[in-house]
């Protein structure tokens, strides 16, 4: 299993802006990371439904969920229209924190992505599998991961336009506070 930062050290984004808060409401309890990318060329996913997507790149914004309780973290890619493009859930076995306070989560290689257009898929099925059979995952690893992304796409995907709102209305919270002395803060002003 892999460890990431969740300031994503090693993908080209650890010199943006980057902010890390508890949040506590009603319908979500746990961290809200964001990313600010304040330059870049975009990239793009192909996708069958949704067609050309840009996932990062100047002016977009990635907001990270990571729920109390559960298993997985939810990355909206957020564009600089305010609308999410793509989701992409990391299924997890655990979230750690570095000396410096930044959360990590240890991956467990499965994943579900969405997009706003319907776009569903899981991915690294075949990773999971074989993790499982080299021993690396146990059995009740590999069932946790199983269970997990069917919680995923139940939560998530059965309602994508309620799961934008969800995730915009929690963005607008979380930049409200990210100037506040409890908020993590790197490479930000």
């Amino acid at each position: 299993m892999k460890r990431k930062r969740m300031t994503r050290e090693g993908w080209g984004f650890q010199h943006f802006p980057y902010y890390q808060m508890r949040i506590e409401r009603e319908d979500f309890r746990g961290l809200a990371c964001i990313i600010r990318m304040t330059s870049g060329h975009t990239c793009y996913w192909h996708m069958p439904k949704a067609g050309k997507v840009a996932v990062c790149g100047e002016g977009m914004t990635w907001l990270t969920l990571v729920p109390d309780g559960a298993n997985h973290i939810l990355t909206a890619k957020i564009n600089s229209r305010g609308r999410v493009n793509v989701w992409y859930a990391d299924v997890i076995d655990r979230i750690v924190f570095d000396e410096d306070g930044v959360a990590a989560f240890v991956d467990m290689y499965l994943d579900v992505i969405f997009s706003a257009r319907g776009d569903v898929r899981v991915d690294d099925r075949e990773e999971l599998d074989d993790a499982h059979t080299s021993g690396e995952l146990t059995d009740a690893q590999h069932a946790l991961a199983l269970a997990e992304s069917e919680k995923i796409l139940q939560a998530c995907c059965e309602d994508i336009p309620a799961t934008e709102r969800w995730c915009l209305s929690i963005l607008r919270e979380a930049l409200g506070r990210m100037n506040a002395p409890d908020t993590l803060r790197k490479n930000a002003p």
